[in-house]
Formats: C-alpha cells, sequence, structure tokens
C-alpha cells in the first residue's frame, strides 16, 4: 500500500487525538471571569442629607467620601453584576435608570443587576430628602456614576477564581426593638393603645426581652484573580448601620471604612485593575448600630473606623482559609409582583389634617406632628407598589436581593429554607419599599410597623417577599 493509503487511514485518529487534546485544555482554562470598580459618587456641599423621618439636613462638609461599587462577574454561559452603594437608600426608579444605561452601553440585560444602598445614614436618601436644584442635578449625576460602576468592572474582567465562607460577628449585634407588658407601653403617635414594643419612638419600664433574634453572621465572598492576587470582597451583615456622625458631614459608615482597610491592606498590583472592597447590609430592619466592644469614648467617625476595621481583619482571616475555585456555576432570577399599600382611611386623614391645622393642640406623642404628615403623604401614593425580588447563584452559594428594610427573621428564615450549602441577602436591593416587619411584628407596633413613608407596604408583604426568594432559590438549585 502507498504511503498516502496509510496517511489517510491514519487522518482521523489524529484529528480524534487533537480534538481529544483542545477539550483537555479547554477544561484546564479558567472558565470564570470577573471585573470589579469603584466610582466615587460623593455629593456636592448644600446637598440634602438622609430625609423624610430624621430630617438630617444639608450637607456642611466631607469626613469620607462614598462610593458606588460594582462587581460582575461571568462563567462563560452567564454574566451578572451586583453593585453596592454608600447611599441611604434609592428609590427604584433611579436604580432602574441606571440599569437601562449599562444595557444601551454594554448590552448587560437590567435582570441581570442587583443594585442596593449600604443604608449609612451620613449620604443622602433619594430623593426623599429632596430640597432643591442642587440634590435635582445630583441625583441626575448619581443614576449615571451608578451605572459607570458596573460598566468599568465589565471592562476589568479576568479570569478569576471565587471562595465564600463567613464569621461569627455576633456580639457586634442586638434587637433594637423589646418585648414589654401589656398596658405597658406609651400611646403611638395616634393616640392607640396597646402596643408590645418599646423601641426608639415607643416607652415602656417592663420590658421582657429582644422582640427578635439576631442574625450574628458575617458572610464573605472573595474574588482573586487567577493568579491568586485579590480581586474584590464583598461582606454581608446585618447590622442597620455604625453611626457616631458629625451632623452635616457625608460619611460611607464603617461598609465604607470597611472598604478603605481592605484596599489599604490588599493591593490587585500593576498588573491588575485596582483592588475593590465592599460590604453590604443584610436583613438589619429591627437591628441597632454597631455594638462597641469596650466602655471606651469615642470621638466622631473614630467607632467607624475602628468598627469598619475589626469587621475587615476578621474577614482576612477567614479568606486565608478559602477554597477559591475557577470552574462553578453562576445564574440570577428575578420575580416582579404588586403589592398593596397601607394608605390612611378616612378617620387617619381626618386626624392628621386636624393635627396640622391645629398645632397648638396637645398631642399624644412627641412624633404625632410627622405622623400627621406622613399619612398625609401616604395618602397620594397608589394603591399598590411593584417589587422585585432577586436571587443569584455562585456555585453552592444563593444571594437574594430584597428591597426593603427587611427584619431579622426573615433573613434567618431564608437562610433555614434555602438549598444552598451558604446564603445570605442583601437589602434595599432595586429600591426603597420602607421596612418589612412580619405579621407576627405588626401585630405587636413599634415605630417600624407604624404607616409612614418609611413603612407603608401591607401586613402580609413579608410572607410574600420571603416565600417568593425561597421559590427563587430553589429554581436557581434545581
Amino acid at each position: 500500500m502507498s504511503s498516502r493509503f496509510y496517511f489517510l487511514l491514519f487522518l482521523p485518529f489524529c484529528n480524534l487525538i487533537q480534538d481529544a487534546s483542545l477539550a483537555e485544555l479547554r477544561a484546564a482554562e479558567p472558565t470564570l471571569k470577573a471585573g470589579a470598580a469603584a466610582v466615587d459618587i460623593t455629593p456636592p456641599v448644600g446637598s440634602s442629607l438622609d430625609g423624610v423621618i430624621s430630617k438630617n439636613g444639608p450637607v456642611t462638609g466631607i469626613h469620607d467620601r462614598i462610593f458606588s461599587r460594582a462587581l460582575v462577574l461571568d462563567d462563560g454561559q452567564e454574566r451578572f453584576a451586583i453593585c453596592v452603594n454608600d447611599l441611604c437608600m434609592v428609590e427604584r426608579s433611579y436604580f432602574d435608570r441606571a440599569k437601562e444605561i449599562v444595557f444601551k452601553k454594554t448590552g448587560l440585560p437590567v435582570n441581570r443587576i442587583l443594585m442596593s444602598s449600604t443604608h449609612t445614614h451620613a449620604a443622602p436618601r433619594v430623593p426623599y430628602g429632596r430640597a432643591g436644584k442642587i440634590d435635582d442635578e445630583y441625583y441626575e449625576t448619581l443614576v449615571q456614576q451608578i451605572a459607570q460602576a458596573i460598566i468599568q468592572a465589565q471592562e476589568n474582567l479576568r479570569p478569576a477564581r471565587v471562595g465564600w465562607g463567613s464569621f461569627d460577628a455576633g456580639r457586634y449585634a442586638a434587637c433594637r426593638r423589646f418585648l414589654a407588658e401589656k398596658g405597658s407601653v406609651s400611646l403611638n403617635p395616634f393616640g392607640i393603645a396597646g402596643e408590645q414594643i418599646k423601641s426608639v419612638a415607643g416607652r415602656s419600664k417592663s420590658v421582657i426581652r429582644p422582640a427578635a433574634d439576631i442574625d450574628p453572621q458575617c458572610s464573605i465572598l472573595s474574588i482573586q484573580h487567577a493568579d491568586g492576587t485579590p480581586l474584590a470582597i464583598l461582606g454581608n451583615m446585618s447590622i442597620h448601620y455604625c453611626g457616631g456622625y458629625k451632623k452635616g458631614q457625608i460619611s460611607a459608615d464603617y461598609f465604607g471604612a470597611y472598604a478603605k482597610y481592605l484596599s489599604e491592606k490588599l493591593s490587585a498590583g500593576k498588573t491588575h485593575p485596582p483592588f475593590v472592597g465592599m460590604l453590604s447590609n443584610g436583613t438589619s430592619g429591627n437591628v441597632g448600630a454597631v455594638m462597641k466592644q469596650d466602655k471606651k469614648k469615642y470621638a466622631a467617625f473614630e467607632w467607624i473606623e475602628e468598627s469598619g476595621k475589626q469587621f475587615a481583619e476578621q474577614s482576612l482571616k477567614v479568606i486565608d482559609k478559602m477554597d477559591h475555585k475557577n470552574k462553578l456555576k453562576l445564574a440570577m432570577i428575578e420575580q416582579e409582583f404588586a403589592l398593596n399599600v397601607r394608605r390612611p382611611d378616612a378617620e387617619r386623614l381626618a386626624w392628621a389634617q386636624d393635627i396640622l391645622a391645629n398645632p397648638q393642640q396637645k398631642i399624644s406623642h412627641r412624633w404625632a406632628k410627622t405622623y400627621a404628615t406622613e399619612a398625609v403623604a401616604l395618602s397620594k401614593y397608589p394603591e399598590t407598589e411593584s417589587i422585585k425580588i432577586q436571587a443569584i447563584q455562585i456555585g453552592d452559594l444563593g444571594i437574594v436581593g430584597l428591597p426593603c428594610e427587611v427584619f431579622t427573621e426573615t433573613g434567618l428564615a431564608i437562610k433555614a429554607e434555602s438549598p444552598f450549602d451558604a446564603t445570605f441577602s442583601m437589602e434595599l436591593a432595586n429600591g426603597s419599599s420602607g421596612y418589612l416587619p412580619t405579621p407576627e411584628q405588626h401585630a405587636l407596633g413599634g415605630y417600624e410597623t407604624w404607616p409612614a413613608r418609611s413603612s407603608y407596604l401591607e401586613v402580609e408583604a413579608e410572607t410574600q417577599i420571603r416565600n417568593t426568594a425561597i421559590k427563587l432559590l430553589r429554581k436557581l438549585h434545581d
């Protein structure tokens, strides 16, 4: 036989060997990519801080600058973004506009973007604190800046590997609502008796115990470049904020101090984009400020810096023991539905109008006038509000995005029912639909349940939101 015949006979085997080699090479190549970026979103002096009930007034100075921090993950089949913003809260329409900009400029679908606020009270509450033109101009710029953080993160996509873990931070957290004896709690702002919660706005000398458990877990998502160089860290802790500000001063609170400390400790090197640290807020609607670990009297912002450092140091210890992987499944889904709004009835509206028309009259609660104003504002709300719940899969890690200030009971229930090995929730995600007490906590009363722009969804809203989040996690896992 000719040599040409043998060559033709052998050619298919060569092709098989080549195909097998290519398959092996592809299998050996990292399939995961990640990118991160941070964009400065600090408002100008004169802009409005916070808003609605606390009304913290205008910005008079900047203690530390605030940022929009974004993380983009891509496994070759799925791509999504997580964006954490140093803001008190953001109305959904502003996040939606930022997502549309990202989609138009990059093609990343809006249903593959989770945007959240940290709930620092030393930053704007968009747009609820609005006082004039300077705020409107800032909000317009803000929408562009939030979008830009994600756009830059996508431009920074590099081969990466991911790990996750957690540590117990329970000593920093405490429920700020206390169950009290029946009949012992003062009248609420509407002049109604019978509540059982002592809190920031309800008085009682007959406290039984904290009204709910805390979530002690600080969850950590670590992202590294393929060579092991730090790329980004996303932390998540269920504590309301730290506080200890100076009035009028902008600050990212301990969320920003955490990110700053990590950035100082972890260099991405000259061959990689800058490292990005971020800390998101978990389910902390009924949790107080970061608890001090000593009896020292701290100056303004001092405990913010110290607590951020302590959380960052503990995060780094966890990361040192993590198993980072460059191949894992990514997925993201969301569901939107409408919930009823607790608008005032005719009797409540008449009460509010009387309070506001006769400001010198004796009132049952020091906040009665505030809640009268809130009742009038709520009367102009639509009957329903559309909200969005999101779920993300990163291998055996599940992440949920919830649009409210969520109570710890809800976060703990989602973790308990989640099919994933590890799960955490990010509150104030994709909107700011007020406090989300459980039906049981609604029955007990307290500031977080009183109808206002800070708490207006129907009493059964928590049940529907929690069940939807668990359903989405299970759908991802199946």
